[in-house]
């Protein structure tokens, strides 16, 4: 059996997709209740928002951690195109 594999940002991440799935949730019952489609639409973008969030924040955890431990052996001088890949992330 392997050890679990936790980063520093897995309690961030299970917050943002708790937040989803109190979203989804409630999308859910207003779609049951017959609420008015522009509630239910700004609604589906609270979760579609916190998942993209959570998300974002396990990629760049990743980058940022398990990255670096498999490149860091690499030297400093010869990093950049390692540190242009993870600055262009934070885009996506």
């Amino acid at each position: 059996m392997s050890k679990p594999h936790v980063h520093g940002s897995h309690p961030d991440v299970i917050k943002r997709l708790r937040r989803a799935e109190g979203h989804l949730r409630a999308v859910i019952e207003m779609i049951e209740g017959g609420r008015p489609c522009l509630d239910i639409a700004q609604q589906l973008q609270a979760v579609e928002t916190a998942i993209a969030n959570a998300k974002r924040t396990l990629i760049h955890d990743h980058l940022d951690h398990c990255l670096d431990h498999v490149v860091g052996a690499v030297p400093q001088a010869e990093r950049g195109p390692i540190d242009e890949f993870k600055a262009i992330t934070k885009y996506l």
